[in-house]
Formats: C-alpha cells, sequence, structure tokens
C-alpha cells in the first residue's frame, strides 16, 4: 500500500540515485521494487512505497524512497528514464503536484472568477492540473487553463499559495495556486475533464466553494485583484 514502510533487499545500482530489489512478505513470494534515494544503498534499505509503477505494461513494481522525502510524478519519471529497454506504462503517486490559478475577468460592472467542476469530483474550486516533466509551475498552470478551459491568461506576479490536502486515502496533494486575468468570459471547457463552469463575484465564490483552503485563497486573492485594479 502507498505510504507503508518496507524493507527492501538491494540487488543492484542502475544509476546515481535509482536501485533495484525486492520486497519480501512472509508466505507470499516478494514484490519486485526500484529504490530512489540521493544517499546511498547498501545491502539492505527501509524506506516508504511513494508510488506503484508498471513498466512495458506487464512489469509491476513499488517505487521506495526515504522516510520524509518527497517525490512527485516528473521526479520519478526522470529517474527511471535512465533505465535502457524498459518504458514506464502507468504510475500512481503517493505525492502528487498541481498547478492552477484563480481567473478574474474583469467585465463592465463587476469584477468575477472562474470556478470550475470537475467530472469526477462534487465541488467547485479552480482549474488546476498535473505538472509534468520539465515544466515550470507558472507553465503547468497556464497550459491546464488552456487545455480545461481554452482561455488565454496572465499570471500576476506576487500571488502564490499554496494548499496541501488529502483528498482519499493517503494521496497528499500539493497545489500551487497564482492569480490569472482572462481577457474574455468566453469559456470553452475540456468535456473529459470538467463538467461545469460558472463565472460568479467574489460573494457567490464564497458561498459556492466549501473547503477552507479555497476560501482562504479567495480572500486572498481579493485583496491583489483591487491592488491591481
Amino acid at each position: 500500500m502507498l505510504a507503508d514502510k518496507v524493507s527492501v533487499n538491494i540487488f543492484g545500482k542502475l544509476s546515481r540515485d535509482l536501485y533495484s530489489g525486492y520486497i519480501s512478505a512472509d508466505g507470499a513470494g516478494s514484490k519486485k521494487a526500484y529504490v530512489l534515494s540521493p544517499e546511498p544503498v547498501n545491502e539492505f534499505f527501509r524506506g516508504v512505497i511513494i508510488a506503484y509503477a508498471t513498466f512495458d505494461e506487464s512489469d509491476d513494481r513499488v517505487i521506495v524512497a526515504p522516510e520524509g522525502a518527497v517525490y512527485y510524478e516528473p521526479d520519478i519519471r526522470q529517474s527511471v528514464s535512465y533505465l535502457k529497454n524498459t518504458r514506464l506504462s502507468s504510475i500512481k503517486c503517493l505525492y502528487e503536484k498541481s498547478c492552477g490559478a484563480v481567473i478574474f475577468y474583469n467585465g463592465k460592472s463587476n469584477t468575477r472568477i472562474l470556478l470550475v467542476k470537475n467530472n469526477n469530483g462534487r465541488y467547485w474550486s479552480f482549474p488546476k492540473g498535473h505538472i509534468e516533466l520539465g515544466e515550470t509551475e507558472q507553465e503547468t498552470a497556464i497550459r491546464e487553463i488552456k487545455e480545461e478551459t481554452s482561455l488565454d491568461v496572465e499570471i500576476k506576479e506576487g500571488f502564490r499559495e499554496v494548499s496541501d490536502y488529502c483528498p482519499f486515502g493517503k494521496i497528499r496533494k500539493h497545489v500551487v495556486f497564482f492569480l490569472a486575468q482572462a481577457f474574455t468570459d468566453n469559456v470553452n471547457v475540456q468535456e473529459e475533464e470538467i463538467a461545469e463552469y460558472i463565472w460568479v463575484d467574489l460573494q457567490q465564490a464564497r458561498k459556492l466553494c466549501s473547503y477552507d483552503n479555497d476560501l482562504r485563497i479567495i480572500n486572498k486573492a481579493e485583496t491583489a485583484i483591487k491592488l491591481i485594479r
């Protein structure tokens, strides 16, 4: 299970920070594992399962790292990219990092912000998505906003709010939100990701958003938008 502490028997070093090994299970054989560690690893390693990964569509392995070490999906993909003749097919990570933005639009009478509801979610929030290998946080936010809403936006400097939470199970999400200005309110959502969208004023946004983190970010955004106007 993700976040479980395990002991790994090491049988090879594959790159500067990647090792191969296996986790022994009483009466259940062994489980293949890769170990990610910035420090040298000896014959045995004690750590935490940070990911389940499938290579070449049939080779299932767990990824283990030192307790307290945070590796996001792009970090893991970068480390295993050095494996020869091996392709990472799918991965489920303990730590997930996303970036998005509070998007505001200055209309003729008032300022509104954009809220979206994901297909797999029940709550209103802000557009966001997973960071990809080689991207900066702002690049991720701009790309995800474009993909999910079709909007081209301008990121405003000086605003960066972080939301950390566990939405289900043991998955630990780290979300970075920026403040972004849209110059049109014409939205064309990505139907595979977004179920609904709505432009609302800040007071309405507070009524629709349920989580304390979102309400905190709305309050910070309101202050920042007033300074911009």
